[in-house]
């Protein structure tokens, strides 16, 4: 395989490489060792805490972000940054795990007040991020009108900002280095990021959600992408790394990954069972969708408190989640056409 090293700074280098429960921070805004590279920075999102991380990366005068969230966050993005003594033009880079508007509608936005910034993105997204309209198309039909309310706007980016990713490549960011797999299943263009120095796995929405401190885990499978097939090859791939800690976007770190793998994989199993079980049951889809939301909810108020429970079936969308898993069954179980003989 070819190698590739690119850089974030004026030295931004980026290069391929060859295949081959937590006590819960306080959340004031933006959470860890403020001597540490990595800060968690918590958006807010729609007023609620701990729905939505950024991820702060701050080593040798060099700043970026993983994921920096929807637009309808940006102002509080800001006030956390100058809480630190940074602006938005403080960044050099923005490196996404992949497009959904939760974790990247803010980055046009950003690169129109900072027009030098990278923009990390996998390939079959950056398009979309050079045009937005697809995207939006595609999540107004699931939104609505509650499209602007809860994202904001998606600007678009500049071809000349994006940096397209495919997987195996290294980016180092003053003294951290972070190493790029391509990670789908949630999303086609959904990546992670591994930083072996520190043993800690950025993986965005492949290891589901789940809030720090908490012991509960909810999939995360909203349409149009997900393949439990391909999801289960990137959690062997993030299981591979033996990483100490994950970090979910929704949200915080993740002590013991290789249990919080195994429970993911099994409730991927068991949503997609009970998607297909409520399909094969039920008189019409809106029934079965009502079924699905109304067991799933259940689950979680019967296990957590009123406060976080409300918050995790929040932050689920759980009819989003159904949506796709009924996508992704009706996807699987279309026969494979013969090919025809010479």
């Amino acid at each position: 395989m070819s190698t590739r090293f690119l850089s974030a700074s004026n030295s931004l280098s980026f290069h391929q490489f060859p295949e081959g429960e937590s006590v819960p921070h306080c959340y004031t805004g933006i959470a860890m060792n403020p001597s540490a590279p990595f800060n968690i920075v918590d958006l807010d999102w729609t007023g609620r805490p701990q729905s939505i991380a950024s991820l702060l990366i701050e080593s040798q005068g060099f700043t970026a972000l993983i994921d920096p969230g929807p637009e309808s966050t940006l102002e509080t993005l800001r006030k956390r940054l100058q809480q630190r003594g940074l602006q938005l033009s403080s960044l050099d880079a923005v490196l996404l795990t992949h497009i959904h508007l939760d974790h990247a509608g803010a980055t046009g936005s950003l690169v129109r007040e900072n027009p030098g910034l990278k923009v990390y993105v996998h390939e079959f997204g950056a398009t979309h991020m050079a045009d937005p309209s697809r995207l939006l198309a595609s999540a107004g039909r699931l939104y609505g009108d509650q499209l602007k309310p809860l994202y904001g706007d998606c600007l678009p980016v500049p071809e000349g900002n994006l940096l397209w990713l495919a997987g195996s490549e290294k980016i180092q960011l003053g003294e951290v280095e972070l190493e790029v797999f391509y990670t789908p299943g949630h999303a086609s263009h959904h990546v992670s990021y591994w930083n072996a120095a520190s043993r800690i796995a950025f993986v965005g929405d492949t290891a589901g959600i789940r809030i720090e401190g908490k012991s509960y885990l909810l999939p995360a499978t909203p349409p149009p992408d997900i393949d439990l097939e391909l999801w289960n090859a990137s959690l062997d791939t993030i299981a591979g790394w033996n990483a100490e800690r994950l970090f979910l976007t929704h949200f915080g770190y993740i002590d013991n990954p290789a249990e919080h793998i195994r429970l993911y994989r099994e409730r991927l199993r068991d949503w997609a069972a009970l998607t297909q079980r409520l399909l094969d049951s039920s008189d019409s889809l809106e029934s079965a969708e009502r079924r699905f939301i109304e067991a799933i909810s259940s689950e979680v108020r019967e296990t957590l408190p009123a406060e976080p429970a409300d918050l995790y079936i929040f932050n689920g969308g759980l009819g989003l989640s159904w949506r796709g898993l009924v996508r992704y069954l009706k996807k699987k179980s279309v026969p494979t056409k013969p090919k025809s003989s010479a």
